[in-house]
């Protein structure tokens, strides 16, 4: 049985850590991995549980900076070298595109979801309310869903 590797964003780490959740990722996957974009995106000191790692295709990297940003571009090409990995992205343009490269990916809201599944969060509905309060939209008809479950 393999074991996914989880790759993020920078979106995630910037929007967790501004709501005091960044460790979420931790509890949930114990490391992930970003790209040097991301790293530079985030602009903060990184804990240790988060590792670096270069791009080795950098040509599939450029073609795919020219329709999305740099993080995003960097994230879906590292993914894409990286087996059995999950992608961890919010912006819609670069879902999509990872999607139709085949891609698994999720999003912040979906590790929201996973850590209340495991018992890491009490409430989803404070969460969500600390994320919009943070700048993060949600849909109201996903918001609704998610709060269904609650």
């Amino acid at each position: 049985m393999s074991r996914e590797i989880i790759i993020a964003d920078a979106s995630c780490l910037i929007v967790l850590h501004n709501i005091q959740e960044l460790q979420l990722l931790q509890k949930l996957f114990g490391e992930i991995f970003i790209t040097n974009e991301v790293e530079e995106e985030f602009g903060l000191d990184l804990p240790d549980w988060v590792n670096i790692k270069a791009i080795q295709n950098e040509a599939q990297q450029n073609a795919l900076s020219l329709i999305l940003d740099a993080g995003e571009a960097s994230s879906i090409a590292l993914c894409l070298e990286t087996d059995d990995s999950i992608l961890i992205i919010d912006e819609k343009k670069g879902r999509r595109i990872a999607q139709e490269l085949g891609l698994i990916i999720t999003g912040t809201l979906g590790v929201i979801t996973l850590a209340k599944e495991k018992g890491l969060l009490d409430s989803i509905e404070n969460v969500l309310e600390k994320l919009e309060n943070a700048g993060f939209w949600i849909s109201p008809n996903l918001k609704a869903k998610m709060l269904e479950n609650e």
